[in-house]
């Protein structure tokens, strides 16, 4: 009986000691399966997504190719949203609206990121700015300022534009254009030379500038105002201009076009306009009958407003960190050298400016007064309701030049929508 006892007792043990056995073997299966499925997943690069405009140059691509070579972590698909402002502006506000993640990046008009932020659709970049060891100083001002809101910081600069002054170096004489070329002038300066210098080599215009009742017309007293800091002594200004004998009649209908096309056909000596003037210039477009070396560039008094493009974090990006990766990447010196050398565009990183290889890429980089001007670029207002303050901006400045009254009034209403 006993002898019965022990061997029950015998396959007992053993019987438990497989079962324990055969558990602890399950356990570790699935404990490794679970560490092969996280290597994996570890090991899976992540997909940032960038809803940017296409680009009719290979910058673009060839920055994101960069970036994506440059580590194993992250990989940048791009989306080419149009080439038109207003309705990629649609596109991406609908996106945002609807709290979609589908872009993680994307890039806006200088004048769209306070809309955005305001809105909450923007993702702030100080601290990842503070831990990168980055400040607002090594990118373009104007660019920075206009994705500035409330204190916080929400964007780095794309690709910035600049209102620049054009001048006729073949009839402005040394002395007038290295003021002009130091931007240690003021709009009573230019003034007084473009009654000094009219009709000289045949011109029939002292000084030309945007004045028609459109975003040129807002863009144009942010930079007479100095930035909103005196709406009335700029818009004083202004209408001096505007009824100066100097002056086309019509130059309440001013736009860039008529703006380029008269300075290029030699009927000005001094104009406002945007880099695209000299490209045009430079290539001989139709009607085009003066050169780029009866050309000068200088800053305008009080700084140009900047245009050009900036880059956010979607809010709602799932893969915040990776964004702040490429973003950093894009604007940064490597990224803006791939953006200025194989697209021509402007460079956001100041350092840039003095680069030989970037500046071998655009010739008015060359320029001591077109880097003064890049460098020390105006932001237009910052606002939630961008649109809605330009209008206000608009309709008042025109009024008041077209008649010369209503300043005070004029005024106040400036005031009050840049302060909404």
């Amino acid at each position: 009986m006993k002898k019965m006892k022990s061997i029950l007792l015998f396959f007992t043990t053993l019987l438990l000691f497989l079962l324990v056995a055969c558990s602890e073997d399950s356990n570790k299966s699935s404990d490794d399966a679970e560490k092969k499925d996280d290597d994996a997943a570890a090991s899976e690069e992540v997909v940032i997504k960038l809803g940017a405009q296409n680009d009719n140059t290979p910058a673009t691509q060839a920055l994101i190719d960069a970036f994506n070579e440059s580590q194993d972590k992250y990989t940048v698909e791009w989306d080419p949203l149009t080439n038109d402002s207003a309705q990629m502006h649609d596109q991406l506000l609908n996106s945002l609206t609807s709290g979609s993640s589908e872009y993680d990046v994307i890039s806006m008009d200088v004048v769209w990121a306070g809309e955005f932020a305001g809105a909450g659709f923007l993702e702030p970049i100080d601290v990842h700015m503070n831990k990168a060891g980055l400040n607002k100083e090594l990118f373009n001002a104007g660019s920075m300022d206009s994705g500035n809101y409330k204190g916080k910081q929400y964007t780095l600069p794309f690709f910035p534009d600049v209102g620049l002054l054009y001048f006729r170096s073949d009839i402005v004489d040394e002395a007038d254009a290295a003021k002009l070329e130091s931007g240690d002038y003021t709009y009573e300066d230019l003034y007084a030379m473009a009654e000094k210098y009219t009709g000289k080599a045949d011109t029939k215009y002292g000084f030309l500038y945007q004045s028609k009742q459109y975003e040129g017309l807002t863009v144009n007293v942010t930079e007479f105002s100095n930035s909103f800091g005196d709406v009335a002594a700029g818009l004083e200004q202004m209408h001096q201009f505007t009824t100066a004998s100097f002056s086309p009649k019509d130059l309440l209908n001013f736009t860039e076009g008529e703006t380029h096309t008269n300075f290029e056909q030699g009927n000005a000596v001094f104009a406002r306009n945007w880099p695209y003037q000299f490209g045009r210039i430079s290539g001989e477009e139709d009607g085009v009958t003066i050169s780029t070396d009866q050309v000068g560039i200088a800053p305008l008094p009080n700084g140009g407003s900047v245009g050009g493009w900036l880059l956010g974090i979607n809010k709602n990006s799932e893969h915040v960190e990776g964004a702040w990766e490429f973003i950093q990447f894009a604007a940064g010196e490597k990224g803006q050298t791939i953006m200025a050398t194989e697209g021509g565009y402007l460079p956001g990183y100041n350092a840039l400016l003095e680069d030989s290889a970037v500046q071998d890429s655009n010739v008015m980089l060359t320029f001591p007064g077109f880097q003064k001007a890049l460098a020390n670029a105006i932001a237009r207002p910052v606002s939630p309701e961008y649109n809605k303050v330009s209008d206000t901006i608009q309709v008042e400045a025109h009024k008041y030049l077209s008649s010369g009254e209503g300043l005070e009034e004029v005024t106040a209403a400036i005031k009050e929508a840049i302060a909404e």
